[in-house]
């Protein structure tokens, strides 16, 4: 088996592939995760937001670091089976005000998504005040303006940038250019659909000096792009291709105080919301003394949108 990352996305597929570890056994009747998170708004005001994960066909693309696949299936699902499991999810949730119906791909797929639900999920989500979908730019057309036309609230689509460096972007599989990308985005702007975008901090093939630079050159673009809502991603592995880029010293996870830097930059900026993505945390090279009162601290960011100062850690200063 072939242990150099290979040059050709041809290639690179099948190297992707054959370290894939198993994937999770999933009901296509049954979202994979479902809960309720507080996130700030784009009025400025805090919400409770209904995360729900769906169930159903995995990605036709085959990004290095994803490890979003583990949760989806082989087939495709039947009609009917999305708005089922948003009914289940709601069913057992908490209220909240706006939700997010992520499908570890792309919601405009018709492979994953099938379009004849889309009137039936319109209708399972009409009493929320914000819809919030993922897609791949590829896919973004006249399916999200027939998605946006049924649903009651305002529409957001989040759109993975990843990093705009020219030699990294590329390599990450996505088969995805920084002008489609922005072609994507007119789009939606045109349309009147909001914009939320995921960077990466630190993808692999990058080295931790570099790390915020990219960060920020990433979010200054995103931002050009019209986003309203950014979320710093930390790269992380747990997908196989990871693991191999890690022992070939191709990936580490970014710093804490990388991630933390990249916020702070955004938010200097003041042209919308940026988040540091906290979910699976890994911490890394961070010090132990005062790791958990800096994820409290990136938290409180998050939802105040405002740089808080840091507390001095007597162990790393």
């Amino acid at each position: 088996m072939l242990s150099v990352y290979p040059d050709l996305p041809a290639d690179r597929d099948r190297w992707i592939l054959a370290r894939r570890p198993a994937r999770a056994k999933l009901d296509p009747w049954r979202p994979y995760a479902f809960f309720v998170e507080e996130e700030r708004s784009k009025d400025g005001t805090v919400v409770p937001v209904a995360a729900v994960f769906l169930t159903n066909r995995e990605c036709p693309w085959r990004c290095v670091m994803c490890d979003l696949w583990r949760n989806t299936l082989e087939e495709s699902i039947p009609v009917g089976a999305i708005p089922e499991q948003i009914g289940y999810a709601l069913a057992r949730l908490p209220g909240a005000r706006h939700i997010k119906l992520y499908n570890s791909g792309s919601f405009f797929d018709p492979r994953a998504i099938p379009p004849e639900d889309f009137p039936a999920i319109a209708d399972g989500v009409k009493s929320f005040e914000r819809v919030i979908v993922e897609s791949h730019p590829a896919l973004v057309g006249e399916s999200a303006l027939r998605f946006r036309d049924l649903v009651a609230a305002p529409l957001e689509v989040a759109m993975g940038l990843e990093t705009v460096h020219p030699e990294i972007l590329p390599r990450l599989n996505k088969r995805m250019s920084l002008g489609q990308f922005a072609g994507a985005a007119d789009f939606l702007r045109e349309n009147a659909i909001d914009l939320r975008v995921f960077i990466l901090v630190k993808p692999p093939f990058l080295r931790e000096e570099e790390a915020f630079d990219w960060a920020a050159r990433s979010i200054d673009f995103a931002f050009d792009c019209g986003a309203t809502a950014i979320s710093l991603i930390p790269t992380r592995g747990g997908n196989g291709a990871m693991e191999a880029l890690t022992d070939d010293g191709e990936f580490s996870p970014p710093r804490l105080a990388t991630l933390e830097s990249a916020l702070i930059y955004g938010l200097g900026l003041d042209r919308g919301r940026v988040f540091a993505d906290l979910w699976n945390m890994h911490p890394g090279h961070s010090c132990p003394v005062c790791y958990d009162q800096r994820l409290e601290r990136l938290q409180s960011m998050n939802l105040r949108q405002i740089v808080l100062p840091a507390a001095p850690c007597p162990a790393c200063h």
